[in-house]
């Protein structure tokens, strides 16, 4: 079953008529997603690879009603505004792979998409993926297969390392949801557990975490707080990460003695998460708690 996507979801793409909208609508269709319509201001009434392109959110729902989620590949600038008008609009899923945000911008936009009942997964993420049924991001989607294993991450490319190293060894995955590396994000470490905990195809969660911020920290609380019932596999990046030196994600840096991987990990596995001291011992992690 997985979460959050699935082969009901209909799906708008904002920003359709650029590079990246481009490339990843067709490789988005080519997998099975159904996608209905695009958006993109100015281009309305042209279409790409089959999809008719639309000038504005209203035009696009007035059109086609089922229409429930929508992908964003709307440059940083004007990102939330499409953002706005997507949640104006109804749109109840909104997967924001957009970089470059600034944060008080996320911060207004994710606190009026909670306000109208909207969710926001990202900004800056890889999306999500319900392997053999929908693919809502920009996944390498040959690297995922079905089955029991659901993924929530902050790094997109570790997400796709640990995806490929299971299904290499015929372990498939429910959902993976890259929830992105921003210090303000929309869908939470805790937010992806809690539908996995809901969700009966997923008998176990891998949670990849980086250094920087509370979101380990937080997570592993509320692991403690609930009791989680399915095993949970964790794995830190950036243990070798020197304090007060950002490191790729505009999140991941270690300031003030907060945030480094060692107190994570520790935390981590007082909460009872089972953490793999590297990528590949994720697997070897996630077979014994399946077993």
């Amino acid at each position: 079953m997985g979460i959050l996507i699935d082969d009901r979801t209909n799906v708008m793409v904002q920003g359709i008529t650029g590079k990246e909208g481009r490339l990843h609508t067709e490789a988005m269709l080519n997998y099975g997603t159904k996608i209905i319509a695009g958006v993109t201001p100015g281009r309305g009434g042209t279409e790409v690879f089959g999809v008719k392109v639309y000038d504005s959110v209203e035009e696009a729902l007035s059109s086609h009603p089922e229409i429930n989620t929508s992908i964003v590949f709307v440059p940083a600038q004007n990102a939330c505004d499409a953002c706005y008008e997507a949640i104006d609009a109804g749109i109840k899923l909104i997967v924001v792979i957009t970089e470059g945000i600034p944060i008080h911008e996320s911060l207004r936009l994710i606190t009026y998409a909670r306000a109208k009942g909207s969710r926001i997964v990202g900004p800056n993420c890889p999306g999500i993926i319900t392997p053999s049924k929908c693919k809502v991001g920009i996944m390498p989607e040959r690297l995922f297969s079905p089955g029991p294993v659901g993924i929530v991450s902050r790094s997109g490319t570790l997400t796709y390392e640990v995806a490929m190293s299971l299904t290499n060894v015929h372990i498939g995955q429910s959902t993976a949801i890259g929830i992105g590396g921003d210090p303000i994000i929309g869908t939470s470490f805790i937010d992806a557990l809690e539908m996995f905990r809901q969700d009966s195809s997923t008998k176990c969660v891998v949670l990849i975490g980086e250094i920087g911020g509370e979101a380990e920290e937080m997570t592993a609380k509320y692991i403690r707080q609930v009791k989680y019932e399915k095993p949970v596999i964790g794995y830190v990046a950036g243990r070798t990460a020197p304090i007060g030196k950002r490191m790729g994600h505009a999140g991941a840096i270690i300031s003030m003695g907060i945030g480094d991987a060692h107190s994570k990990i520790e935390i981590m596995k007082i909460a009872g998460i089972k953490v793999a001291q590297t990528p590949s011992d994720v697997v070897k992690l996630v077979i014994s708690s399946l077993t």
